[in-house]
This record gives structure tokens, sequence and C-alpha cells, in this order.
């Protein structure tokens, strides 16, 4: 994407700190000779290429090479005469992209577009020319990286080149692949631009780029833009963290002889393993030595375990654990339950006799492989990609690999068509780098940043309609819409009725996701006076009559001691219940559950047997929560009258947002028919909760 400049001075086979162990570097000045010299010949591929298709059929033996032979001739002819700013020739910069793609085991189409992905931005090709050419797959590619033009967006052609760039990839994450491997390039050679260029690239590939690259799980190309970004913003703690690295090396590294005694101690449990070390990148370095100040050899660097099936990973786990010392705490199993961006492994780490602290990570080759590339080892995500005649590059389609983060980017950007509110929120999204599942009533699922909120959830699910919640269960407890979410919660959420119920201000302080915001706020600004509902006063103490009247047909294995039912609890049979002397010599019975008796073993208050007598009759109190409407109170007086059950007192609580609760003190001629009664109570139309008080 108009390539920055090579800088002379600071090449990248002359910064080795920079260079990923056994990556092939592209000599951009011998392919710039020979982008102008042209291919020698019509019928194989250009010498330019070579490393290119070495790559590529390292990953794809079988590989056609020929549609890469055309996109290149394509590519050279159309950059023919441009230069970037270090005097070299355009074309090795989309060859140079193309390189990184193919040496994380892209497919041939990606590939094909990568070499195209800058001529319909900076030459005469058009979209329907690489459309007859080479397809719609491609197509549809080179027009989700091209940029829009700045002539007619302003300021605000980078944030609508990321929007068009972030929908596109919603339908084909080939796109951002591309893009990552493009800002990777520019971001190697972008020495000879001005300073302040530098950082704000540098800024914007932290803010955007390197979230995206996470997410995407393509970590071959996340941690070497850490490394180059953290050269740029942070000069100072970049040269400390290379002079701890250079030190490092003249010192004898532990990691070695640590991977020889794993490597035994596979051998002899049977167990085909492969044990490198992988030595840090500069930022994992730096972000070490802040949580452990003073370095170790074996900080520098950590084990990889590969193995052949998900089987061995804990095989491995199990001799690492009983022949060395585990540090318990660094235990991680993103196998059993993997990261959203598709990452899996085992982590742990273990002491040695000579006091190192070694970091072992323990996956799969194919688990290795995604790890490394992410969603570009997943190749085509399409079962059956459409025929280029039967679409247009522009059409939407549906990609069954896109990541639940990515779909709500899509939906709250919908909502955001200002570029600035755009361009702000989607980095405040995407500093957020955990995600939860939590699961729906109808056993559906949402994925939610961390530390999500009831709200959130409310939004991901109903959308506008969520300006009508008054409020959600989780794991089956009512709870307030402001409570946070864990992953693995299930959440019901309850809409009021009233068409001209809404949100509050006080919601934009629990919400985190951008499609619950962009909706609260733009809910407030069209209802000024505050149409919704009312801030939810404190509720006025429940009138409870009876409660603690007498025992009722409690009797406590105590001489003459007067008995009475606690409030706290309000027992009735057949409970199991147990009392306690209190002040006056008077025994309070509790249900064996309730909070007050663990309070009271655990001052060494001594429990009082309790039982019941034959009588089967009792007193309780029942709570009854409901949304407001007219006649409610009278269905609910005639469903417990059904029930044969006699009506001692009732409380009915103002309304708070549109939510209306009763409290009745029941006397029941039979214990054993309490179950039924609050059943009755629950169907009730509008009732939502019943429960003692």
């Amino acid at each position: 994407m108009s390539a920055e400049a090579t800088n002379p001075e600071a090449r990248p086979e002359e910064r080795p700190e920079l260079r990923r162990r056994g990556r092939t570097r592209l000599d951009l000045r011998r392919l710039g000779r020979a982008a102008l010299l042209g291919p020698t010949s019509r019928d194989r591929l250009p010498d330019a290429i070579g490393h290119v298709a070495e790559a590529h059929r390292a990953h794809h033996p079988d590989a056609d090479l020929s549609v890469l032979r055309r996109a290149y001739l394509l590519a050279e002819t159309s950059h023919r005469g441009q230069m970037r700013k270090s005097g070299e020739p355009y074309i090795t910069h989309p060859l140079a992209v193309t390189l990184i793609l193919a040496e994380l085991g892209a497919e041939t189409t990606t590939l094909t577009a990568s070499l195209l992905h800058d001529t319909v931005e900076d030459t005469d090709v058009t979209l329907d020319q690489v459309r007859e050419e080479f397809g719609q797959e491609v197509c549809f590619i080179v027009d989700g990286v091209t940029k829009v033009e700045k002539i007619d967006y302003g300021a605000a052609a980078e944030p609508e080149t990321f929007r068009k760039m972030l929908v596109a990839t919603g339908n084909d994450v080939r796109v951002m692949s591309i893009k990552l491997a493009d800002r990777l390039h520019n971001m190697r050679t972008l020495g000879v631009m001005r300073p302040d260029k530098q950082a704000r690239i540098a800024k914007v590939t932290r803010d955007v780029l390197i979230p995206l690259a996470e997410r995407l799980g393509v970590q071959a190309l996340k941690t070497e833009l850490e490394d180059l970004v953290f050269a740029i913003l942070h000069p100072e703690e970049y040269e400390h963290t290379r002079a701890l690295i250079a030190a490092h090396a003249g010192d004898r590294d532990p990691l070695p002889a640590i991977a020889d005694s794993v490597r035994a101690v596979l051998r002899e449990a049977g167990i085909a393993a492969e044990v490198v070390v992988r030595p840090r990148h500069f930022v994992s370095v730096h972000r070490i030595a802040l949580k452990r100040g003073e370095l170790r050899g074996s900080d520098f660097g950590r084990l990889l375990v590969l193995v052949a099936e998900n089987a061995d990973c804990y095989g491995v786990l199990g001799e690492l654990h009983t022949c060395f010392t585990p540090v318990v705490s660094e235990f991680k199993d993103f196998i059993a339950s993997p990261k959203f961006n598709l990452y899996q492994s085992l982590h742990t780490a273990f002491a040695t006799p000579e006091g190192y602290v070694a970091e072992v990570i323990v996956r799969t080759r194919q688990m290795h492989r995604v790890a490394e590339a992410g969603v570009v080892a997943l190749g085509n995500p399409y079962t059956t990609p459409q025929p280029a005649e039967s679409a247009d590059c522009d059409e939407e389609r549906v990609d069954p690999t896109r990541p639940g983060w990515l779909s709500r980017l899509l939906d709250w950007q919908q909502s955001a068509p200002d570029p600035d509110t755009f361009w702000n929120v989607l980095r405040s999204e995407l500093a957020q780098d955990r995600e939860i599942t939590v699961f729906r009533a109808d056993g559906g699922t949402l994925g939610l940043p961390a530390g999500g909120s009831c709200i959130d959830a409310a939004y991901a699910q109903y959308g506008e309609a969520a300006h009508g919640c008054i409020g959600a269960r989780v794991n089956g407890r009512l709870t307030s819409l402001s409570s946070r979410l864990s992953d693995g919660d299930t959440v019901q959420l309850l809409l009021s009725h009233d068409a001209t119920s809404g949100p509050s201000a006080d919601w934009l302080e629990h919400a985190r996701t951008p499609a619950a915001r962009i909706a609260i706020s733009s809910w407030l600004e069209s209802h000024p006076d505050g149409a919704g509902p009312a801030a939810a006063a404190p509720r006025a103490p429940l009138s409870v009559v009876g409660a603690r009247g007498g025992g009722g047909n409690a009797v406590a294995d105590l001489p003459d001691a007067t008995v009475r039912l606690a409030g706290c609890c309000t027992p009735v049979p057949p409970d199991a219940v147990e009392g306690f002397v209190v002040r006056g010599g008077a025994v309070t019975v509790h249900r064996v559950h309730c909070a007050t008796v663990a309070q009271m073993r655990a001052v060494g208050r001594t429990p009082v047997a309790v039982h019941w007598r034959a009588t089967a009759d009792c007193r309780v109190t029942l709570l009854a929560e409901s949304f407001g409407r007219p006649h409610l109170l009278a269905d609910l007086t005639e469903a417990i009258a059904r029930e044969g059950v006699e009506v001692v007192s009732a409380t009915v609580e103002p309304p708070v947002e549109q939510r209306v609760r009763h409290s009745y003190t029941l006397q029941l001629p039979d214990a054993a028919g309490l179950p039924g009664l609050m059943r009755a109570m629950r169907d009730v139309p509008g009732v939502y909760d019943v429960s003692r008080a």
C-alpha cells in the first residue's frame, strides 16, 4: 500500500536483532534489477519471484504457479517506472509482501491478490480487469485492501479505509492477512521517513494492526510488528532491552541443556516429540524484565515441544510435572479452552535442580502452524466459492470462519457514521484483548469482551430492542443490569412490553461494547427530556406481617421454651430446621441452610433440636416479582385463593422501572401445598419470580 522507502543505512539484513531466525530475507536490490530487466522467457516463472515459488511449494507442493506468473507480469508491467523512496523499483514491495504470506503458508489465491494489491490503487489497472483475468475471489480481496481516495475523504481517508477493509475482512479474512503483511514490510522499511511520520504510522500499527494480528492469530506477524513499533516509540527501552539480549548472548545459555533433559525424559517415556529453544522477541524480554526485575539465563527464551496428537500434549505435561518441580501458577490449558483467536497450546513451567525456571509450550504441529499463521493457515474460508460471473466485487458473502469479535465490530460500525467516532471506538474495542462466552436462555451463545455486563449482553442479543430491558437472570438468579458477566454464565434478559421505555444515562457507566454505548448514546440524544424510566428509587421496607409471630408447628426439645420462626428464612414444614436460644430464653428456629445458622455455630452457640408437630398447617411469606400491568393484584389474589390458601396480609410496592414487588403472608392448610402454590403464582401473566421471603 504505497510502500515507504527503504533506509539504506539500516537495511533489514544489517539489523539481526529484528530478524526472525530461519526466515529468508529478500535481497531487494537484486530483485529490483531483475524487475527492471523483466522475465527472460514467457514459459517459465520469472526469476524475481523464485523466493515466493520456493516458499509456496514448501507448503503446497501441488500448487499451480502459472497464475502467480501472470499476476507478477501484470504487477511488474503496471508498476514499471514507479520507484520507492529508496530508489528501489516499486515491484519489490508486492514481492516482499507476497513472500511474507508464502512463508506463512498462504494459498495461491491470497498470493495472487497480494502481488496485485497495489495495482488498482497506484496504477491504471481496474477491478474489472482483475476480475476478468483472475476471477472474483482475487478481485474481492484486491478491492478490500485498496485505499479510499484521499481527495474524496480528506482527513477521514484513513478511518474510512480501515472501515472498508474491516467490512471486507468480515466477508473474507484474507483481506486483513494481506494488510498485515503489507504493514509489516512498510514497517521494516520505514527508516528514511521523517521521525514524526514514523511515529504516526507506528502508533496506528500499535493501536489497530497489532491487535488485529493478535485477534486473527497471526503471531508471526504480530511479534515482529511489536518489535518494530517498540524501536520507534520507545527507543530508550528498546536500546536497554537490546543491551540485555546482547549481554546474554555472551553468557552460557542454560536452556539447551534443559532441552536435552526434557528430550531424555520424553524419550524414556516413549513419547515422540521435537524439543526446540525459542528465543523471546524484544517486547517479550522487556515485559519479563518489568515483571521479574533481574533476568536469569532461562528468561530469554522458552522451550517449545511439538508432538503429533492432542493426547501426546497431556502425556508430555504429565512427564514434565512428574520428573521436574512444576510451577503451578504458570499452568494454562488453551487446548481444552482455546483462545478466541484460534490459539491452542499447553503452557507450563518447571524449576530445575540448578534453580532455573524454564517455561514450556506444548502443542501439536498443526496447533503450531495455526499459532504462528492464524487465519493465514486456514486457507480459503469458503466451502463453495462463488463463480466470478455470479457476483460483483462489493457483494456481501458469509464467511463461516468469521470470529465473534469481528461480527460485533461489523454490527456497531454501521451505527457509527462519523469517522472520528468510528476511529476512536475501534481503538477502544481492539484494546480489549480478552473475550468471554455467555449462554442465552434459548441455548445460543453471545461473545462479549471480558468485563461485559448484562447491558452488553442485552444489546448483543436484541439490538435496539434492548432499550426496554428491565432486568436479567444470571445463572437462574435475578440480578441488576449492571452486573458483570463471567465466562460460561447463562443470562436470561427481561424485556418490558412498554414501547416508551428506554435506557437511563447511568447505563453508559456499565456498558463495555461499542454497540451498546452507541445505541444508548443515540437514544439519550433523541430523548433529551429523559422519557425513559425514572432512576431507581430506594425500595421501601417490606411490610411483612406474621413472619416473626409464634412458633407455628415448630416444637423445640427444650421444656417450657418459647418457640418462634426466624424472619430471615421463614421455615415451614417439612423444612429441615435447627433452633438457637436467644435473649430471654426463647428458641428461634431457622432452616439449616440459613446463613444465620453458620454464624451461630461460628460463635459457639449450641443448636437446639427442633421438630414439626403432626398438624400440617403453616404460615409463610412469599415475594412475587412481576411486570406492572392492570389487574395484576386481582389475578394474583385469585390464583392464591384457588389453591385454598388464606391471605393474612399483602403489601404492594410502588412500580420501579415497570417492575412491581408484592409481599404476601399466607396461611396454608397443608405445608405440602407450598410448591404448587408458588407454581400457580408464577403462572400468572407478568409474574417472573416467586420466592420465600
